[in-house]
């Protein structure tokens, strides 16, 4: 059957024939608008003053989507968008890790603006085939498939004809479908969920690539914020790209050289230290499990304790035994780190696939402290198998950690029982029980379907229905802001705590990781310097959204004199490797300082709008307790030496003779304490006011002071 033949069986609802035409220093110039209940299709243009203010990647997606929304708009209304962008570096060949998308949309997870990245050959192949951006508004009557083709310059939105409902089928079918040979697979990827996505708001959008040697479609996660949740709302099946004409330079840079100079460097010192530093290339993320065990960071049961006896049982050594070792894994041409691991022919045991081997993409270490210490399941098998149903189903692997690890320790304090659950002993380290929740996601039945809402959903559910203490549930519900917080224990880094608590779209780690610079290295000691850290490490880690890069790269390898630098947690040569690249891609010089202005407009933005979306005030930018600090009898004494050593020498009270509930209580007194100075620290920093709002003269002095943002700005402050 041909191409043409194919899309025609699919009953075609809107076409559109676009002219190809080569990317240019780093952009496509336009950006694709697809209104699904309208079935219409058209071109936008990129202007220069959008260039200038939102660089591109996440700050292209966020302007069109605030462009889309009003105040009043709803994460479930036809008006909110889904929009996914690239950035002008993304798609290059010469620099490891620069083929990531950002996926933009109202969650709803945190019912405000959420952004995550994602892998894959999606954003290179999208701008390539003429977009920086791809935007998506209405609701389909039914299930769509759209296809973008960037050889033809055609774009379709058809009916679907697909019986697969899981993210690695949908994606394994269509590669072959719209690919043909193996040749054409490699130009082909895929934008998907699972059926899960149907009824939790936890729900992620796999993102795929082709594996010549594995030969079949591989998958990563945009999974923070629940944008599956929208994908499938809008009834989009998937969304797929093809362009197989790949060369050495289709960004239309304006200084190849400089960008290899660069290149050339960090390969260089990949293949020579990454061995002995975190071998990404054999373990991945998944190198620090033991790690942070070692240094009481690994989240366990529900984040009460940071080590367990059992780490062993899925540290890397687990990992790096199961991974199938010496293939190229990285998730985009060129990218050397080569982190993206799996477990080939991994058979499964339970489910609608079970008895059958499949690929099992990682687990990274958010999925094997989540999957893993955090619910209290030390067994390597329940951890892969979690960690496949999550990314076929459209679960969010981090949300969906804490969401079961909160609903143990609720069901462990009474608070729930067999009846609630449907039977299931939610008891800490029930693996079978955990997967069996995730399999009731997906057939949106039991008490699954109520855990895939969130811990924030739960935490009001489960005092307004059994009677819960809320004052407790607050204090151990792991969310801020809606979103569940990553996978480290934060109670003994006030950084990491501000780190997450202060995050605009809510507590991911992509934004500030500062445990060990706070906690281990002891690198900030005063309130000052957190603040310079809280706000130079989510700048420059935004900067990496706005063009379509990871992170890895900059700081998971390091070059050898590092440790000698005077900021090592800068990796301040890589960070010239940046001010190289992106020089060279736009040919505009380029400084560190430019870099950081690119972020700190977006960032600034992001902020004013979800102020717009409703979020006023530092009331939002508290974590839970147990970010900060002991919640229960058992935590406290767990760490009784620790904790009374802290009494005497920063509250300077003597413990002998109190009693633990009355320890307690004077910690939290002064943890709390320290945390409001913090953020009166780092607002100051960042040119915000004592409420969290961006000043008018912060947003003058970075070029933002739009009419519309100084409007939402005066309204902020008169709430």
């Amino acid at each position: 059957m041909t191409l043409s033949e194919n899309v025609a069986e699919r009953a075609v609802l809107a076409q559109y024939d676009y002219q190809l035409r080569p990317v240019e220093r780093g952009y496509a110039g336009r950006t694709l608008y697809i209104n699904l209940s309208e079935n219409s299709i058209r071109e936008k243009p990129v202007s220069q003053q959008m260039k200038d203010l939102f660089t591109g990647g996440r700050g292209f997606a966020l302007k069109l989507l605030w462009d889309a929304v009003t105040p009043q708009t709803k994460w479930n209304d036809p008006q909110n968008e889904l929009v996914i962008a690239n950035g002008p570096i993304c798609g290059i060949t010469a620099y490891p890790g620069s083929g990531k998308s950002t996926i933009v949309t109202l969650s709803p997870l945190t019912e405000n603006v959420i952004d995550s990245n994602v892998g894959g050959y999606f954003a290179p192949f999208l701008k390539f085939s003429g977009f920086d951006a791809l935007e998506i508004q209405g609701k389909a009557e039914d299930d769509v498939i759209i296809y973008i083709d960037g050889d033809s310059g055609h774009v379709t939105v058809a009916r679907n004809s697909l019986e697969n409902v899981d993210a690695h089928e949908i994606s394994n079918v269509l590669t072959e479908r719209f690919g043909g040979d193996e040749k054409g697979k490699r130009g082909i990827a895929v934008l998907a969920s699972g059926q899960a996505a149907e009824h939790t708001r936890i729900a992620l959008i796999s993102s795929s690539w082709y594996d010549v040697r594995r030969k079949e479609a591989r998958l990563k996660q945009a999974g923070r914020g629940g944008p599956g949740r929208v994908f499938r709302d809008k009834k989009i099946k998937a969304i797929v790209v093809r362009y197989t004409d790949m060369g050495g330079d289709k960004n239309g840079v304006a200084d190849m050289p400089l960008i290899r100079k660069a290149g050339q460097r960090i390969n260089k010192e990949i293949a020579d230290f990454d061995d002995k530093q975190n071998q990404m290339r054999k373990v991945g993320t998944a190198n620090i499990v033991e790690i942070m065990d070692h240094f009481d960071l690994l989240p366990v049961h529900n984040f009460r304790y940071g080590s367990h006896p059992d780490t062993h049982n899925i540290d890397s050594k687990v990992w790096k035994e199961a991974f199938t070792q010496g293939l190229p894994d990285g998730c985009w041409l060129g990218c050397t780190m080569s982190c993206s691991h799996g477990v080939d022919q991994f058979p499964l045991k339970t489910g609608p696939y079970a008895g059958q081997c499949v690929l099992v993409d990682g687990p990274e270490y958010e999925n094997a402290a989540g999957l893993g210490s955090n619910i209290g399941n030390f067994d390597a098998q329940k951890v892969l198998e979690l960690n496949f149903y999550c990314d076929t189903y459209g679960v969010d692997s981090i949300s969906f950690a804490n969401c079961v690890a909160f609903a143990m320790e609720c069901y462990e304090e009474g608070i729930l029982n067999k009846e609630i659950t449907g039977g299931l002993e939610l008891n800490f380290g029930n693996g079978a029980a955990a997967l069996e929740l995730i399999h009731q996601m997906a057939r949106g039945e039991g008490f699954g379907v109520t855990v895939g809402q969130g811990v924030r959903y739960m935490k009001e559910l489960f005092v307004r229905e059994y009677g819960a203490d809320p004052k407790f549930i607050h204090d151990i519900g792991m969310e801020i802001k809606g979103m569940e917080i990553s996978e480290y224990l934060t109670k003994e880094s006030l950084a990491q705590q501000g780190g997450f608590g202060l995050a605009t779209k809510g507590p991911q780690h992509d934004e500030a990781w500062l445990i060990f610079m706070d906690q281990v290295h002891n690198l900030l000691p005063t309130f000052k310097d957190k603040a310079e850290a809280l706000h130079y490490f989510p700048m420059w880690r935004t900067w990496f959204s706005l063009h379509g890069l990871c992170k890895l790269p900059w700081n998971d390898i390091s070059p050898e004199n590092n440790k000698q630098t005077k900021e090592p947690a800068k990796v301040e040569e890589h960070v010239e490797n940046y001010t190289w690249i992106h020089q060279g891609v736009t040919g505009i010089p380029t400084t560190t300082e430019t870099l950081l202005a690119q972020s700190e407009r977006v960032y600034n933005f992001q902020k004013v709008f979800s102020m717009r979306m409703g979020r006023v005030g530092r009331v939002h930018d508290y974590p839970p307790y147990r970010a900060m600090g002991p919640v229960t009898k058992v935590e406290y004494e767990s760490r009784q030496e620790r904790y009374d050593e802290q009494l005497t020498r920063l509250v300077g009270i003597d413990p002998s003779g109190m009693s633990s509930e009355e320890k307690m209580k004077a910690l939290r007194e002064y943890r709390e304490n320290q945390y409001e100075q913090l953020m009166d620290a780092v607002y100051t920093r960042r040119g915000w006011d004592k409420n969290s709002v961006p000043t008018p003269e912060k947003l003058k002095a970075l070029g933002m002071d739009l009419p519309e943002l100084l409007e939402v700005v005066e309204w902020a402050k008169k709430q």
